[in-house]
């Protein structure tokens, strides 16, 4: 195998290896797991070479840094697989956050449809942010979007739980529904 030029990036965390391990000293484990001990980086690269190994830095942060004798790509392959059963065995409770907007003077029909498509994405498993828009003179009566926002969360609530409470920052009035937990 030979030596890898430059050190090795596995998702953003760097290992140092071979000639670019910069301390005179290193705790050196061999490519068996055995603990060599405390030996001189020169040493510790020649019995890399001697196997035809790569000198690797695991840990850069100990006193003195602990390095081993392992074959540096294959180690590399074995990081990205752990990472990725990892990612694999997260659970996500929601996999987005959709956003539904409408406006305070709705009529009915297009009130249906906003609640009939909040309804798709709640039983996908997504939250879905209701959000009412209000230009100009409209801000004045902030209770329509209220009651907007009270008829919805009702047509919805044999799938959906409301996630905080209803709430208003500047021209806007909104809440978080999120799918029940026995939806499934």
């Amino acid at each position: 195998m030979p030596l890898l030029p430059r050190g090795g990036v596995v998702e953003n965390k760097r290992f140092r290896t071979n000639q670019f391990i910069r301390v005179s000293e290193v705790r050196l484990i061999d490519f068996d797991g055995t603990m060599v001990g405390i030996v001189k980086t020169s040493e510790a690269l020649a019995k890399a070479q001697t196997k035809k190994l790569d000198l690797v830095e695991v840990s850069p942060q100990a006193n003195p840094p602990v390095c081993k004798i392992i074959n540096f790509s294959k180690f590399k392959y074995d990081m990205e697989r752990k990472e990725k059963e990892a990612k694999k065995k997260q659970k996500f409770s929601y996999l987005n956050l959709k956003e539904i907007r409408v406006r305070p003077r709705i009529c009915e029909h297009d009130l249906e449809i906003k609640v009939k498509r909040a309804r798709e994405f709640i039983t996908g498993g997504d939250k879905v942010q209701l959000t009412a828009i209000f230009s100009g003179r409209e801000i004045q009566h902030k209770d329509l979007g209220i009651k907007i926002m009270d008829k919805i969360k009702e047509s919805l609530i044999d799938i959906a739980e409301l996630e905080g409470k209803i709430s208003s920052v500047g021209a806007r009035v909104f809440m978080i529904l999120i799918p029940k937990r026995n939806l499934k």
